[in-house]
Protein backbone atom coordinates (compact mmCIF):
# COMPACT_ATOMS: atom_id res chain seq x y z
CA UNK A 1 0.00 0.00 0.00
CA UNK A 2 1.48 3.47 -1.01
CA UNK A 3 1.26 5.68 2.45
CA UNK A 4 2.50 8.60 1.12
CA UNK A 5 -1.12 9.98 0.19
CA UNK A 6 -2.25 9.23 3.74
CA UNK A 7 1.05 11.56 5.04
CA UNK A 8 -0.15 14.14 2.43
CA UNK A 9 -3.70 14.30 3.73
CA UNK A 10 -2.46 14.19 6.87
CA UNK A 11 -0.94 17.61 6.88
CA UNK A 12 -3.77 19.57 4.62
CA UNK A 13 -4.46 22.30 7.01
CA UNK A 14 -8.48 22.36 8.53
CA UNK A 15 -8.23 18.35 8.09
CA UNK A 16 -7.99 17.02 11.84
CA UNK A 17 -8.55 13.44 12.99
CA UNK A 18 -12.26 13.58 12.60
CA UNK A 19 -12.06 15.05 9.26
CA UNK A 20 -9.51 12.20 7.90
CA UNK A 21 -12.54 9.93 9.39
CA UNK A 22 -15.42 11.32 7.81
CA UNK A 23 -13.23 11.72 4.35
CA UNK A 24 -12.10 7.67 4.34
CA UNK A 25 -15.36 6.88 5.39
CA UNK A 26 -16.46 8.41 2.24
CA UNK A 27 -14.15 7.60 -0.22
CA UNK A 28 -11.95 4.57 1.16
CA UNK A 29 -8.74 6.37 0.74
CA UNK A 30 -6.73 9.29 0.66
CA UNK A 31 -6.04 8.81 -3.14
CA UNK A 32 -9.90 8.57 -3.92
CA UNK A 33 -10.13 11.82 -1.66
CA UNK A 34 -7.33 14.29 -3.93
CA UNK A 35 -9.06 12.31 -7.02
CA UNK A 36 -12.56 14.03 -5.62
CA UNK A 37 -14.06 17.06 -7.38
CA UNK A 38 -14.94 19.55 -4.63
CA UNK A 39 -18.49 19.09 -5.31
CA UNK A 40 -18.33 15.50 -3.94
CA UNK A 41 -16.28 16.94 -1.23
CA UNK A 42 -18.50 18.88 0.25
CA UNK A 43 -20.96 16.78 0.77
CA UNK A 44 -18.72 15.08 3.32
CA UNK A 45 -19.89 16.76 6.82
CA UNK A 46 -17.73 19.94 8.14
CA UNK A 47 -15.89 20.34 4.40
CA UNK A 48 -16.39 23.59 3.35
CA UNK A 49 -16.37 25.03 -0.43
CA UNK A 50 -12.87 26.50 0.95
CA UNK A 51 -11.62 23.45 2.73
CA UNK A 52 -12.64 21.21 -0.67
CA UNK A 53 -10.86 23.84 -2.94
CA UNK A 54 -7.84 23.67 -0.52
CA UNK A 55 -7.60 19.43 -0.57
CA UNK A 56 -7.97 19.48 -4.22
CA UNK A 57 -4.94 21.73 -5.21
CA UNK A 58 -2.53 20.70 -2.21
CA UNK A 59 0.37 18.75 -3.08
CA UNK A 60 2.75 16.22 -1.32
CA UNK A 61 5.18 18.21 0.81
CA UNK A 62 9.02 17.87 1.30
CA UNK A 63 8.02 17.51 4.79
CA UNK A 64 5.27 14.84 4.18
CA UNK A 65 7.77 12.53 1.90
CA UNK A 66 10.74 12.58 4.49
CA UNK A 67 7.93 12.14 7.59
CA UNK A 68 7.46 8.81 5.20
CA UNK A 69 11.13 8.02 4.59
CA UNK A 70 12.49 8.56 8.19
CA UNK A 71 9.63 5.77 9.45
CA UNK A 72 9.97 3.51 6.60
CA UNK A 73 13.93 3.61 6.67
CA UNK A 74 13.65 3.38 10.68
CA UNK A 75 11.46 0.04 10.03
CA UNK A 76 8.65 1.53 11.58
CA UNK A 77 5.29 -0.63 10.87
CA UNK A 78 2.78 1.82 9.16
CA UNK A 79 -1.18 1.46 10.54
CA UNK A 80 -3.62 3.50 8.46
CA UNK A 81 -7.33 3.19 10.11
CA UNK A 82 -8.14 1.01 6.94
CA UNK A 83 -5.47 -1.53 7.80
CA UNK A 84 -6.88 -4.73 8.58
CA UNK A 85 -4.26 -5.12 11.87
CA UNK A 86 -4.91 -1.18 13.12
CA UNK A 87 -6.89 -2.06 16.27
CA UNK A 88 -10.47 -2.02 16.15
CA UNK A 89 -11.58 -0.50 19.29
CA UNK A 90 -9.34 2.48 18.36
CA UNK A 91 -10.91 2.53 15.22
CA UNK A 92 -14.49 3.30 16.93
CA UNK A 93 -13.51 6.61 18.52
CA UNK A 94 -14.81 9.77 17.10
CA UNK A 95 -11.23 10.94 16.37
CA UNK A 96 -9.10 8.01 15.62
CA UNK A 97 -5.72 8.66 14.66
CA UNK A 98 -5.34 8.04 10.69
CA UNK A 99 -2.12 6.43 10.65
CA UNK A 100 -0.57 4.58 13.64
CA UNK A 101 3.31 4.04 13.58
CA UNK A 102 4.44 1.13 15.68
CA UNK A 103 7.45 -0.53 16.92
CA UNK A 104 7.38 -3.78 17.88
CA UNK A 105 3.97 -6.12 17.78
CA UNK A 106 0.74 -4.84 18.11
CA UNK A 107 -1.99 -7.59 18.43
CA UNK A 108 -5.36 -6.28 17.16
CA UNK A 109 -7.44 -8.69 18.87
CA UNK A 110 -5.58 -8.72 22.07
CA UNK A 111 -7.74 -7.17 25.09
CA UNK A 112 -6.24 -4.15 26.00
CA UNK A 113 -7.06 -2.57 29.73
CA UNK A 114 -4.87 0.93 30.77
CA UNK A 115 -3.38 1.46 33.88
CA UNK A 116 -2.55 5.41 34.20
CA UNK A 117 -1.32 7.92 37.42
CA UNK A 118 0.22 10.46 38.93
CA UNK A 119 3.75 11.15 37.99
CA UNK A 120 4.65 11.72 41.10
CA UNK A 121 3.42 8.63 42.85
CA UNK A 122 3.44 6.94 45.91
CA UNK A 123 5.49 4.00 47.06
CA UNK A 124 1.66 2.57 47.72
CA UNK A 125 0.71 3.56 44.08
CA UNK A 126 3.78 2.34 42.71
CA UNK A 127 3.10 -1.16 44.36
CA UNK A 128 -0.63 -0.79 43.19
CA UNK A 129 0.47 -0.22 39.53
CA UNK A 130 2.91 -2.91 39.58
CA UNK A 131 0.90 -5.88 41.19
CA UNK A 132 -1.88 -4.90 39.10
CA UNK A 133 -0.62 -4.53 36.02
CA UNK A 134 1.09 -7.97 36.20
CA UNK A 135 -1.82 -9.83 37.58
CA UNK A 136 -3.36 -8.62 34.47
CA UNK A 137 -1.42 -9.88 32.29
CA UNK A 138 -0.98 -13.02 33.83
CA UNK A 139 -4.69 -13.32 33.08
CA UNK A 140 -4.18 -12.60 29.33
CA UNK A 141 -4.40 -8.94 29.03
CA UNK A 142 -2.08 -6.67 27.12
CA UNK A 143 -1.65 -3.30 29.55
CA UNK A 144 -1.23 0.08 28.28
CA UNK A 145 -0.40 2.61 29.54
CA UNK A 146 1.79 5.79 28.10
CA UNK A 147 5.45 5.16 29.64
CA UNK A 148 5.75 8.64 31.42
CA UNK A 149 7.06 8.49 35.20
CA UNK A 150 5.61 6.85 38.58
CA UNK A 151 2.76 4.89 37.72
CA UNK A 152 2.99 4.37 34.36
CA UNK A 153 6.81 3.05 34.08
CA UNK A 154 5.28 1.00 37.12
CA UNK A 155 2.60 -0.31 35.21
CA UNK A 156 4.79 -1.40 32.30
CA UNK A 157 7.43 -2.82 34.35
CA UNK A 158 4.72 -4.90 36.38
CA UNK A 159 3.31 -6.52 33.13
CA UNK A 160 7.12 -7.20 31.86
CA UNK A 161 7.58 -8.89 35.19
CA UNK A 162 4.96 -11.23 34.51
CA UNK A 163 6.44 -11.81 31.18
CA UNK A 164 2.94 -10.27 30.10
CA UNK A 165 2.57 -8.28 26.78
CA UNK A 166 2.26 -3.95 27.62
CA UNK A 167 1.69 -1.19 25.11
CA UNK A 168 2.85 1.98 25.45
CA UNK A 169 1.73 4.96 23.95
CA UNK A 170 3.96 8.32 23.28
CA UNK A 171 3.19 11.68 23.49
CA UNK A 172 6.48 12.07 21.33
CA UNK A 173 7.48 10.22 17.81
CA UNK A 174 9.02 6.59 18.15
CA UNK A 175 12.60 8.02 17.19
CA UNK A 176 12.73 9.65 20.67
CA UNK A 177 11.79 8.55 24.42
CA UNK A 178 11.01 10.29 27.02
CA UNK A 179 11.42 10.65 29.39
CA UNK A 180 15.06 9.75 28.56
CA UNK A 181 15.60 7.57 31.25
CA UNK A 182 13.12 4.84 30.02
CA UNK A 183 15.00 3.95 26.59
CA UNK A 184 16.07 0.73 28.20
CA UNK A 185 12.60 0.48 29.52
CA UNK A 186 10.80 1.27 25.95
CA UNK A 187 13.18 -1.18 24.04
CA UNK A 188 11.66 -3.83 26.20
CA UNK A 189 8.52 -3.07 25.75
CA UNK A 190 8.92 -3.46 22.15
CA UNK A 191 10.29 -6.76 22.07
CA UNK A 192 7.24 -8.32 23.77
CA UNK A 193 4.46 -5.65 22.98
CA UNK A 194 4.92 -2.44 21.41
CA UNK A 195 5.12 0.84 21.04
CA UNK A 196 3.19 3.76 19.63
CA UNK A 197 2.65 7.30 17.91
CA UNK A 198 0.10 9.22 16.21
CA UNK A 199 3.24 11.41 16.01
CA UNK A 200 5.96 11.63 12.86
CA UNK A 201 8.95 9.75 13.48
CA UNK A 202 11.21 12.73 15.31
CA UNK A 203 8.62 14.89 16.60
CA UNK A 204 9.66 15.78 20.19
CA UNK A 205 7.64 15.50 23.41
CA UNK A 206 4.75 18.81 23.68
CA UNK A 207 2.90 19.61 26.12
CA UNK A 208 -0.36 19.42 23.74
CA UNK A 209 0.48 16.35 22.70
CA UNK A 210 0.18 14.43 25.88
CA UNK A 211 -3.58 14.95 26.04
CA UNK A 212 -3.99 13.63 22.21
CA UNK A 213 -1.88 10.33 23.51
CA UNK A 214 -4.32 10.36 26.45
CA UNK A 215 -7.39 9.47 24.21
CA UNK A 216 -5.24 7.25 22.48
CA UNK A 217 -4.38 5.20 25.21
CA UNK A 218 -8.23 5.06 26.51
CA UNK A 219 -9.21 4.25 22.89
CA UNK A 220 -7.28 0.83 22.72
CA UNK A 221 -8.69 -0.56 25.91
CA UNK A 222 -12.01 -2.03 27.38
CA UNK A 223 -11.42 -0.24 30.51
CA UNK A 224 -9.04 2.50 32.39
CA UNK A 225 -7.86 2.31 36.06
CA UNK A 226 -6.88 5.18 37.05
CA UNK A 227 -4.25 4.15 40.13
CA UNK A 228 -3.22 6.56 42.37
CA UNK A 229 -3.68 11.00 40.97
CA UNK A 230 -4.25 14.38 42.13
CA UNK A 231 -7.39 16.20 41.08
CA UNK A 232 -4.61 18.07 38.51
CA UNK A 233 -3.19 14.97 37.18
CA UNK A 234 -3.35 14.12 33.79
CA UNK A 235 -4.50 10.91 34.06
CA UNK A 236 -7.66 12.59 34.81
CA UNK A 237 -8.59 13.47 31.09
CA UNK A 238 -7.42 9.84 30.07
CA UNK A 239 -10.78 8.74 32.36
CA UNK A 240 -12.51 11.63 30.46
CA UNK A 241 -11.56 10.34 27.42
CA UNK A 242 -12.42 6.82 28.68
CA UNK A 243 -15.88 7.96 29.76
CA UNK A 244 -16.55 9.65 26.76
CA UNK A 245 -15.78 6.80 24.33
CA UNK A 246 -18.16 4.62 26.46
CA UNK A 247 -15.30 2.70 27.97
CA UNK A 248 -14.91 1.66 31.65
CA UNK A 249 -13.40 3.72 34.44
CA UNK A 250 -11.70 2.18 37.15
CA UNK A 251 -10.04 3.90 40.19
CA UNK A 252 -8.47 2.37 43.16
CA UNK A 253 -8.97 4.33 46.60
CA UNK A 254 -6.04 5.78 48.55
CA UNK A 255 -5.43 7.35 52.18
CA UNK A 256 -8.63 9.82 52.67
CA UNK A 257 -5.64 12.14 53.60
CA UNK A 258 -3.09 11.38 50.94
CA UNK A 259 -3.03 14.42 47.97
CA UNK A 260 -2.32 12.07 45.52
CA UNK A 261 -5.73 10.45 46.05
CA UNK A 262 -7.69 13.24 45.88
CA UNK A 263 -8.37 12.77 41.93
CA UNK A 264 -9.15 8.97 42.56
CA UNK A 265 -11.61 9.79 44.99
CA UNK A 266 -13.25 11.96 43.11
CA UNK A 267 -13.75 9.45 40.04
CA UNK A 268 -15.04 6.99 42.76
CA UNK A 269 -17.55 9.90 43.80
CA UNK A 270 -18.44 10.07 40.06
CA UNK A 271 -19.53 6.25 39.31
CA UNK A 272 -16.19 4.95 38.26
CA UNK A 273 -15.56 1.32 39.94
CA UNK A 274 -14.01 1.02 42.57
CA UNK A 275 -10.73 -1.50 42.85
CA UNK A 276 -9.97 -3.67 45.45
CA UNK A 277 -7.96 -5.83 43.68
CA UNK A 278 -7.47 -7.13 40.24
CA UNK A 279 -10.25 -9.57 40.16
CA UNK A 280 -12.74 -6.42 40.14
CA UNK A 281 -11.46 -5.19 36.44
CA UNK A 282 -10.65 -8.92 35.34
CA UNK A 283 -14.47 -10.25 36.06
CA UNK A 284 -15.28 -7.23 34.34
CA UNK A 285 -13.65 -8.04 30.88
CA UNK A 286 -13.38 -11.88 31.22
CA UNK A 287 -15.62 -12.58 28.14
CA UNK A 288 -13.63 -10.85 26.24
CA UNK A 289 -10.44 -13.37 27.28
CA UNK A 290 -12.22 -16.11 26.40
CA UNK A 291 -13.19 -14.80 23.08
CA UNK A 292 -9.40 -13.80 22.72
CA UNK A 293 -8.24 -17.69 23.87
CA UNK A 294 -10.25 -19.27 20.90
CA UNK A 295 -7.87 -19.42 18.24
CA UNK A 296 -10.47 -21.74 15.81
CA UNK A 297 -13.76 -20.55 16.99
CA UNK A 298 -16.28 -21.93 14.58
CA UNK A 299 -18.78 -19.78 13.24
CA UNK A 300 -21.68 -21.40 14.51
CA UNK A 301 -19.85 -20.60 17.99
CA UNK A 302 -19.31 -17.25 17.42
CA UNK A 303 -22.96 -16.23 16.28
CA UNK A 304 -24.83 -18.15 18.51
CA UNK A 305 -23.01 -16.85 21.53
CA UNK A 306 -23.42 -13.83 20.26
CA UNK A 307 -27.00 -13.44 19.52
CA UNK A 308 -28.13 -16.45 21.05
CA UNK A 309 -31.62 -18.17 19.00
CA UNK A 310 -33.47 -17.20 16.09
CA UNK A 311 -31.26 -14.54 14.84
CA UNK A 312 -32.47 -12.00 12.43
CA UNK A 313 -30.25 -10.00 9.50
CA UNK A 314 -30.31 -6.19 10.02
CA UNK A 315 -32.48 -4.27 8.08
CA UNK A 316 -30.40 -2.39 5.69
CA UNK A 317 -32.98 0.12 4.80
CA UNK A 318 -32.24 2.09 7.71
CA UNK A 319 -28.68 2.46 6.82
CA UNK A 320 -26.76 4.87 3.98
CA UNK A 321 -25.10 2.50 1.88
CA UNK A 322 -22.86 2.99 -1.32
CA UNK A 323 -22.64 0.03 -3.89
CA UNK A 324 -19.29 -1.33 -2.48
CA UNK A 325 -20.46 -1.47 0.68
CA UNK A 326 -23.60 -3.38 -0.74
CA UNK A 327 -21.86 -5.39 -2.41
CA UNK A 328 -20.06 -6.98 0.25
CA UNK A 329 -22.88 -6.82 2.36
CA UNK A 330 -24.34 -9.31 -0.01
CA UNK A 331 -21.64 -11.88 0.50
CA UNK A 332 -21.88 -11.44 4.71
CA UNK A 333 -24.61 -13.32 6.90
CA UNK A 334 -25.37 -13.87 10.62
CA UNK A 335 -22.02 -16.43 10.91
CA UNK A 336 -18.64 -14.99 10.36
CA UNK A 337 -16.87 -14.98 7.73
CA UNK A 338 -12.39 -14.87 7.26
CA UNK A 339 -12.10 -11.42 5.93
CA UNK A 340 -9.57 -14.10 3.17
CA UNK A 341 -13.01 -15.67 1.94
CA UNK A 342 -14.55 -12.39 1.76
CA UNK A 343 -11.96 -11.27 -0.82
CA UNK A 344 -12.41 -14.03 -3.11
CA UNK A 345 -16.67 -12.92 -3.51
CA UNK A 346 -16.13 -8.85 -3.80
CA UNK A 347 -15.00 -6.85 -6.42
CA UNK A 348 -12.30 -5.10 -4.49
CA UNK A 349 -8.69 -5.61 -3.24
CA UNK A 350 -7.93 -6.35 0.20
CA UNK A 351 -6.83 -2.98 1.00
CA UNK A 352 -10.20 -1.11 -0.21
CA UNK A 353 -12.43 -4.78 1.20
CA UNK A 354 -10.53 -3.37 4.95
CA UNK A 355 -12.10 0.17 4.64
CA UNK A 356 -15.54 -0.58 3.27
CA UNK A 357 -15.69 -3.18 6.18
CA UNK A 358 -14.40 -0.51 8.93
CA UNK A 359 -17.11 1.96 7.49
CA UNK A 360 -20.13 -0.71 7.81
CA UNK A 361 -18.21 -1.60 11.02
CA UNK A 362 -18.27 2.15 11.77
CA UNK A 363 -22.15 2.20 10.77
CA UNK A 364 -23.57 -0.64 13.02
CA UNK A 365 -24.01 -3.04 10.49
CA UNK A 366 -21.16 -5.36 10.40
CA UNK A 367 -19.06 -6.89 13.92
CA UNK A 368 -15.44 -7.86 13.63
CA UNK A 369 -15.04 -11.11 15.85
CA UNK A 370 -11.55 -12.39 16.90
CA UNK A 371 -9.57 -13.84 13.93
CA UNK A 372 -10.03 -10.99 11.20
CA UNK A 373 -13.68 -13.02 10.59
CA UNK A 374 -16.97 -10.66 10.19
CA UNK A 375 -20.76 -10.83 10.42
CA UNK A 376 -23.66 -9.18 9.95
CA UNK A 377 -25.13 -7.60 12.87
CA UNK A 378 -28.10 -9.06 14.34
CA UNK A 379 -30.94 -7.30 14.25
CA UNK A 380 -32.70 -6.64 17.88
CA UNK A 381 -36.21 -7.61 18.51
Amino acid sequence: MNLLPWFALKEVPGVGNLLFKRLIQAFGSPEKVFESDAKSLVRVDGISHRLAETIRTHRLSDRARRSHDRARDAGVTLLPLTHGDYPRLLATIHDPPPLLQVSGHLDPESAMVALVGSRKATSYGLKNASDLAGELAGSGFTVVSGLARGIDTAAHKGALAAQGHTVAVLGCGLGRVYPPENRRLADAIACSGALISEFDYDSPPEAHHFPMRNRIISGLSLGTVVVEASLKSGSLITARCAADQNREVFAVPGHIRASQSTGTHHLIREGAKLVASSADITEEFAAHIHAAEKSTPTPRDLCDSASGQNPKKPDLSKFSLDHEEISVLKVLDLYPSHIDDILQNVPMGAGRLSAVLLSLELKGVVVRSPGKLFSLKEEKS
